[in-house]
């Protein structure tokens, strides 16, 4: 483990979870009594059709929507808000223009009022962690998309979450690049041990990094089911098992 010393465990409740929205005046139920448990260091990957509720859980449990009923536990509290237990990585990274690589990552220590000197040390662990070390002195502008999202999970990381959400933060990437990130990611978890909860759309980055996947159907009556990935780390694309838990997670969705 790397030097990620969260006193929480990051684990998730989510019982009797609901959530709906209003779409020409009628009720549109995307959540119906979701129960998920989260154990503390793991990886898991939400993924279904588009409009089934996987970013609205994601945001839920990262404090930025309220439910319409039930309730989630962060390590046995209520989630109120925001806080800073959690770090959401969306696709975009969302770099301040204004700011070089080092100072975007260690923003997040000022306004907690962490000292600059501590916080620049940490930003710098991160940024090595990430691979970019090299780059602390460069403008988000001259960073390629992957390099900029690395800078985004370093800024995320050194503000020392229980948990990281993340919604589809490869998305916007190319398929190299994607495959390459989903690795680095991979090894992060690895170093720092970190829950990560992960919305996506592409089946094989959710078999690649997960634990379990969480598969969310568009008709919100249908039982959520989570899925165990019970395979070695690191991963395998090729491999058969792997293959076959492709097949599988395809077959959820009818597909071929």
């Amino acid at each position: 483990m790397g030097i990620h010393q969260s006193l929480l465990r990051g684990e998730v409740r989510v019982r009797g979870l609901s959530k709906s929205y209003s779409l020409n005046r009628n009720a549109l139920s995307v959540l119906r009594d979701l129960d998920l448990d989260v154990n503390g260091g793991e990886i898991l990957a939400i993924v279904g059709p588009s409009g089934c509720g996987k970013t609205t859980l994601l945001r839920i449990l990262a404090g930025l929507e309220t439910p319409d009923r039930g309730k989630v536990l962060i390590d046995g509290r209520p989630v109120a808000g925001v806080g800073r237990e959690r770090a959401v990585i969306f696709q975009e990274p969302r770099l301040l223009p204004w700011l070089t690589v080092l100072d975007n990552v260690a923003f997040g220590l000022e306004v907690r009022g962490i000292p600059a000197a501590e916080g620049r040390e940490r930003a710098r662990h991160y940024l090595r962690l990430v691979g970019l070390a090299r780059f602390e002195a460069a403008w988000p502008r001259q960073l390629s998309g992957g390099m900029a999202q690395r800078v985004g999970i370093a800024r995320a990381l050194t503000v020392r979450p229980g948990i990281l959400l993340l919604d589809e933060p490869f998305g916007a990437l190319d398929a190299m690049t994607k495959m390459t990130m989903q690795e680095e990611l991979a090894r992060i978890w690895r170093e720092e041990r970190v829950t990560m909860i992960l919305v996506t759309h592409d089946l094989e980055e959710a078999i690649f990094l997960a634990d379990r996947v969480l598969v969310l159907s568009k008709d919100s009556t249908d039982p959520a089911r989570l899925i165990d990935v019970d395979l070695a780390r690191p991963r395998d694309r090729s491999e058969p098992g792997f293959v076959a838990m492709r097949r599988r997670l395809m077959a959820e969705f009818g597909l071929h």
